[in-house]
């Protein structure tokens, strides 16, 4: 039954060919980012440069996103995602020549990070827009959890291709990476769907449309927040190198172990859904799953078995991934086709916010109550913000149906 679903799934050729290239074009995204980390580091042998490297893309990310939630909203989306893979490709081509012709260097590299965040700024809101254009509203939620399960493959596989090229010199990450985002490129811009320009002038009051959107539907604000808070408290990613050292005292093979743990609990459950679609129950549901996120969370922050670790962290990644394709999948069936790239900036911040802030919040928490301390309390926020959005969003809590 799985296969006649993704058969007909797959037979949306505008869709498989925007799939493929996204796949081709998130997996050289993390392989750049793990090139990019290690080549930094070789040159300049600092933690602060390092640092400065994400802050470098995370900041023009977050500033140029609302403006490029409008573009995606006037903007044929196909178009802004092929150029957003035509730009890291020329970024990547520019780290080979520099590589090769002995000119990397520490400005440089941040430099390309601008533009990097820049390109995911306009990538993140058109990319989110566009599947609704390329498959039957019926279709929808088996889309995004098979888009899912593609991130989640390219999320596994890339840092780890990434890593292992990297031993045979940055050169052969970057010219893989140009190839990738090229092949990316050249799948995107013969992406075909029915487009109608926009006829009136946009506003500043139009780049800020989406958020006005987001808050007076109380549905959509209470899955997006739903999903910012869970994380921001929850996540702890940024503690596992302390987690593996100290706690559970295996190698870097074992962190390795750890940060793919996530997303294959989110892989395997992108493929149920796939072949289970939530068809009711739909809120409630989503509250259970940032529910179990969060008590996943304490159950790892408490153990010093390594394969408990790994199965709890399987388990948030499992849980996240329910959260994720309902939260998508009620934004883009809530929201109307010229609003969708503005909402979907909306969207994006919020996951960019949760993910950075919540790697500076584990950090605070962690100095002031150790890395256990930090991991178990925010374990138990999660559980506690799922319990208060029953009631602070009851629509949200009593939502049965997607649409």
């Amino acid at each position: 039954m799985l296969m006649s679903h993704l058969r007909e799934l797959f037979a949306q050729t505008q869709f498989v060919r925007f799939w493929v290239s996204r796949l081709a074009g998130i997996m050289a995204n993390q392989m750049l980012m793990v090139a990019v980390g290690w080549h930094m580091y070789d040159l300049t042998a600092s933690a602060w440069d390092l640092g400065m490297v994400g802050l470098f893309q995370f900041v023009p990310a977050l500033v140029m996103t609302l403006p490029a939630g409008q573009v995606a909203d006037r903007f044929n989306r196909a178009r802004i995602f092929a150029a957003c893979m035509l730009t890291q490709a020329g970024v990547a081509s520019l780290l080979l020549w520099a590589t090769l012709s002995g000119h990397a260097s520490r400005e440089l590299i941040l430099g390309l990070s601008v533009a990097l965040g820049l390109a995911r700024a306009f990538q993140m809101p058109a990319q989110q827009a566009l599947t609704p254009l390329l498959v039957p509203r019926a279709l929808l939620q088996r889309a995004i959890a098979v888009s899912s399960s593609g991130m989640e493959v390219a999320v596994i596989s890339g840092p780890a291709l990434g890593g292992l090229l990297y031993t045979t010199g940055a050169s052969t990450v970057y010219i893989t990476c140009t190839a990738l985002l090229l092949v990316a490129f050249m799948l995107a811009i013969v992406i075909r769907y029915d487009f109608v320009p926009a006829r009136k002038a946009s506003s500043w009051g139009d780049v800020f449309a989406g958020l006005h959107f987001v808050w007076q539907r109380k549905v959509l604000l209470g899955a997006t927040s739903l999903d910012l808070f869970a994380v921001l408290l929850g996540g702890a990613t940024a503690l596992l190198p302390i987690y593996a050292k100290d706690i559970l005292h295996t190698g870097p093979v074992g962190l390795g172990l750890l940060r793919a743990a996530p997303a294959v609990g989110a892989l395997t459950m992108s493929l149920v859904l796939t072949r289970w679609p939530l068809d009711r129950k739909v809120g409630p549901r989503l509250l259970m799953a940032v529910g179990v996120f969060g008590l996943a969370t304490l159950v790892f922050g408490l153990s010093s078995s390594f394969w408990l670790s790994m199965f709890a962290l399987a388990v948030t990644g499992a849980a996240d991934n329910v959260s994720v394709v309902t939260r998508l999948t009620l934004t883009q069936l809530e929201t109307p086709d010229e609003m969708r790239g503005r909402v979907a900036a909306v969207n994006s911040i919020f996951i960019g916010a949760s993910n950075q802030l919540g790697e500076f919040e584990s950090g605070v928490t962690a100095a002031a109550f150790g890395a256990v301390g930090s991991v178990v309390l925010g374990g138990v926020g999660s559980m506690l913000i799922a319990a208060a959005w029953t009631r602070l969003f009851p629509d949200l809590a009593k939502r049965d149906r997607m649409s």
